[in-house]
């Protein structure tokens, strides 16, 4: 039972780390991908330009899901101690 359970875990946890670090790599690749059109377009190579955008957008998106990650943590975390308390070894 002992290895099934550490396998359950490392899916659960697996699964909630994607979902959390999902929305913001996700929206950094789509702002990067904008910019280094716009760069290729304008010719401007200018290495803030890709940085700056970037970073705030990233800021914007965890401070909009904040909240939806705060709670998918504490429900994961809260899922793993009960789960815990009935492993037998």
């Amino acid at each position: 039972m002992a290895s099934s359970y550490f396998i359950h875990l490392a899916q659960k946890s697996f699964t909630v780390l994607m979902l959390l670090v999902g929305p913001p790599l996700i929206v950094s690749l789509v702002v990067g991908l904008v910019i280094g059109i716009f760069q290729a377009a304008t010719q401007i190579q200018e290495q803030t330009l890709t940085f700056v955008p970037k970073l705030i957008a990233v800021f914007l998106t965890l401070l909009l899901l904040s909240g939806w990650m705060l709670n998918l943590m504490v429900d994961f975390t809260g899922q793993m101690f009960q789960e815990m308390a009935k492993v037998r070894f």
